[in-house]
């Protein structure tokens, strides 16, 4: 770290400077460096806040990383959180956190310096636009070594680093863990019936099928962005979100006051597929919009109909990008059933740093046969895409 530059840890966005922010790589759709991400942008980020989703009360105490001037002026940052837990994360540590403990270590309170309940790579080492990137990159992910150290806990993990980034954190030591997602990437078609010409005979047929089959029983499909999303559509989304989330989680992550949030601040960033049947909607899925990404999150239904989930969630959104020139859809964590539908596997990555030398060796030893594991699977799956020989068969 230089003379005129400081770390500070802001434990609240509401301390932050939306304007500030905003100047940060990926975070505002004025950027050139980097892609607006939307899961980045400070509406996001303080919706979880003040919402009451991503607290000290729900185990995310802010630990934001800010790198300034001697100005005060902002011109880089790493979004964190101090937690107790290891949920809502994606990036599963509960065995390292297990055995460290049986070894009469102390894994919790641990850093995490991710996007809250988000499974979505994204920039973390957070430049502002017109400067050097490397340089402030490194010295934020050497500043987060340095926190860890001052705070006496266990470890710091950022997740879904993407790949321009991933190199930066082994540089500086830490620990590379790769894993496995499911994308769509837009090769410049024109529409869906063209991206379905590259799929060999057989899986196209099938899907068609498939689409047909989802909207049987009087079900019809809107697109609900902008000024769409009222009061009264966040309720009945609502209602799904806490129907599948409290099946799957015991108790979902995100409360109501977060969708109204988000709705007053980042509304044409939204896009909601909804399914209606005999005039009121049933079935819906929340995504958001990037600078060249559709990025898709969460699914619920009120009534169960066949293959309606694959045509909210994974066909529309193919359609939605496809209309909008988007280059690629992010379907969420996890879902070999997401292969089928055009959807291919593509790697993910985060960096961990662990303060104590025999588990971080452990842990190194453990990551090295899994990332051979993981590019063992995805070149597997490739083979296995629904695309006709000569075709897009894995991503560059």
């Amino acid at each position: 770290m230089t003379d005129d530059l400081t770390i500070r840890v802001e434990r609240s966005f509401t301390a932050i400077s939306p304007e500030s922010w905003s100047r940060l790589s990926g975070a505002s759709k004025s950027g050139t460096t980097i892609a607006y991400n939307p899961f980045v942008s400070h509406a996001f980020l303080s919706s979880l806040e003040e919402s009451g989703s991503a607290t000290a009360e729900t185990g995310w105490l802010g630990h934001h990383l800010l790198l300034e001037t001697d100005h005060g002026e902002l011109i880089g940052a790493l979004p964190g959180y101090l937690k107790n837990h290891s949920q809502g994360e994606y990036v599963f540590d509960h065995g390292w956190a297990d055995a460290f403990e049986r070894a009469g270590g102390r894994y919790y309170p641990k850093l995490q310096c991710s996007i809250p309940f988000t499974p979505a790579t994204g920039p973390r080492l957070l430049v502002a636009e017109g400067l050097q990137r490397l340089p402030i990159q490194s010295a934020i992910a050497e500043s987060l070594k340095e926190v860890v150290r001052r705070l006496g806990v266990s470890s710091a993990h950022v997740t879904f680093v993407p790949d321009e980034e991933i190199g930066v954190f082994e540089m500086d030591g830490y620990l590379h863990r790769t894993d496995q997602q499911f994308h769509f990437i837009n090769d410049s078609y024109a529409n869906h019936e063209e991206f379905l010409e590259t799929l060999a005979s057989r899986k196209r047929k099938a899907l068609r099928k498939e689409r047909r089959a989802a909207l049987e029983n009087g079900l019809s499909i809107d697109w609900l962005t902008g000024r769409d999303l009222t009061e009264r559509i966040w309720d009945q989304f609502f209602k799904f979100y806490m129907d599948t989330g409290g099946r799957k989680w015991g108790r979902p992550y995100l409360t109501r006051k977060f969708y109204s949030l988000i709705g007053e601040r980042m509304a044409d960033d939204i896009l909601l597929v909804m399914a209606k049947r005999d005039g009121r909607y049933v079935a819906g899925a929340i995504n958001f919009i990037g600078g060249d990404t559709l990025y898709g999150r969460h699914w619920g239904c009120t009534e169960d109909h066949p293959f309606l989930h694959f045509e909210v969630c994974y066909h529309q959104a193919i359609d939605f990008a496809l209309s909008k020139g988007l280059k690629r859809v992010e379907a969420g964590a996890q879902g070999e059933h997401k292969l089928a539908r055009g959807y291919l596997p593509v790697t993910t990555h985060s960096a961990h740093y662990v303060a104590h030398a025999g588990l971080r060796r452990a842990i190194g030893d453990y990551l090295a046969r899994e990332r051979a594991d993981v590019e063992q699977m995805n070149e597997l799956l490739a083979e296995h895409s629904p695309f006709r020989k000569g075709e897009r068969q894995q991503e560059d």
